[in-house]
């Protein structure tokens, strides 16, 4: 009986080092992706990197921008028992349906690009990770009216469904009444699809619909629409676009011209401080909840162009942490020991 009572007493005790260490139980997070398009790639990616550094499993599930598929991936990280979720959702329901079901499971949750909408849920979120997209609405709308005051616009959407999509688009419109310069003659959605914002510029000009500035919603989107105009004659005779993201690919484009303006704003860096924010809760290091955490965003100018603390990169790079350090100091210490 007393050697039993021992050796229970010795694997207690053994267990309890091991946690000490964290090595007792390797963490699993899940992620809900909403679909196939580079921006969400990278904010996983982005995510990925910080559980590499920290040694968390990461379990991604891609939702292929089908409501149901979303719920059954929501259901099913949580079947699995996760330690901590991350959703990126492409409609304003699945933040709300995944803060539900990680409440009654008891799995932390971030949220990410949602414009703080879930933090107004009963249920507990750990934070909402965003740009500031009324911000981006506000300075894209300017820059038009500074550059080319009495110029009509038309306009490419993301996915209309999707609320940073709409946050843009109200601020946006806003101040280009306020301002009083510029004149929107057509709201178009191209779904994220380079393809199908071909589809939609192409149908605006054979259509008859007069403008000169076209804002497309992403630089993926804005590159096909680029190859079309050239193709026609068109790219700044007289249709100038305006775009945002800060891609690899959008920095090319501005850089020779094809792209007049655009927005820095790293999915990749995103996904890194989703993790860390997550990450951070459920080791214990930051036990508030209902954070709202906004990521910086700049221009993309000749003058910040290869400046990778301005235009950050969307790959995964060293500069994050730099940076990271320098806007989020609560995650110095966690990062500390990461490295």
């Amino acid at each position: 009986m007393m050697k039993i009572r021992r050796l229970s007493m010795f694997l207690l005790l053994f267990l309890i080092i091991l946690a000490s260490l964290g090595i007792a139980k390797k963490l699993v997070y899940g992620y809900v992706t909403p679909g196939p398009d580079t921006w969400y790639r990278k904010d996983v990616e982005g995510f990925l990197y910080g559980a590499k550094l920290a040694g968390v499993e990461v379990i991604v599930l891609n939702s292929d921008y089908d409501v149901e598929k979303e719920i059954s991936n929501i259901k099913t990280l949580v079947d699995m028992k996760v330690d901590g979720m991350c959703i990126f959702s492409f409609n304003p329901n699945g933040p709300f349906i995944a803060a539900r079901e990680c409440a009654k499971a008891g799995i932390p949750l971030v949220v990410t690009d949602n414009v703080g909408e879930v933090l107004k849920s009963k249920d507990p979120v750990v934070a909402c990770i965003d740009f500031d997209w009324d911000a981006m609405g506000k300075d894209i709308a300017r820059y038009i009216a500074n550059n080319w005051p009495g110029e009509k616009i038309a306009f490419i959407a993301g996915r209309l469904e999707h609320v940073p999509v709409q946050v843009f688009l109200k601020s946006f419109k806003e101040e280009v009444k306020k301002l009083g310069k510029n004149e929107i003659v057509a709201i178009r959605d191209g779904k994220y699809i380079p393809d199908e914002a071909v589809r939609q510029v192409q149908d605006l000009v054979e259509s008859g619909y007069e403008f000169s500035v076209l804002h497309i919603f992403n630089e993926e989107m804005a590159a096909a629409v680029v190859r079309w105009l050239k193709s026609r004659g068109l790219l700044n005779n007289p249709i100038k676009i305006t775009s945002q993201n800060g891609a690899p690919y959008g920095i090319d484009l501005v850089k020779e011209g094809s792209i007049k303006y655009s927005i820095s704003s790293s999915p990749g860096w995103e996904g890194f401080i989703s993790f860390l924010a997550l990450h951070a809760y459920v080791t214990g290091k930051i036990t508030k909840q209902k954070q709202w955490i906004f990521l910086p965003i700049t221009p993309v100018t000749k003058e910040t162009i290869d400046d990778k603390t301005k235009v950050v990169p969307w790959d995964v790079d060293p500069v994050w942490i730099d940076l990271t350090k320098k806007y989020f100091p609560q995650y110095k210490g966690l990062l500390d020991v990461l490295k």
